[in-house]
């Protein structure tokens, strides 16, 4: 597909990847009136998945204090036919994992869990 024209066309590139296998984001969005559709996805593994499935190349990861609760916000995004499709996930961190939020290395696709 060379070019995410429409709203059936951006829905659609995501239900071929979830027939092919992937699991369902639980949220979708695609904006209106501009080109830009987001996933959110529930843990490490799907959000590697969705990266590699799309090849996502820009990557941010932030954390921060959400009133007293520490979480940790991945992002991942390319742009496919004009259109930005950028996949996130938000994690709850407990203080004891700060030291492995500070040592990871957030690029690789490999699985953080032990």
């Amino acid at each position: 597909m060379t070019e995410l024209a429409t709203r059936a066309q951006a829905f659609g590139l995501i239900a071929d990847a979830v027939a092919g296998g992937l699991s369902a984001p639980w949220r979708l969005y695609l904006a209106r009136g501009c080109r830009h559709l987001s996933l959110n996805v529930g843990d490490r593994t799907e959000w590697n998945a969705w990266r590699a499935h799309l090849g996502c190349p820009e990557l941010s990861v932030r954390v921060y204090d959400a009133g007293g609760e520490i979480r940790r916000a991945s992002v991942a995004e390319v742009v496919l036919g004009g259109c930005r499709i950028s996949v996130e996930l938000v994690e709850e961190v407990r203080t004891d994992d700060i030291d492995r939020l500070l040592t990871d290395d957030p690029t690789s696709f490999e699985s953080e869990e032990t």
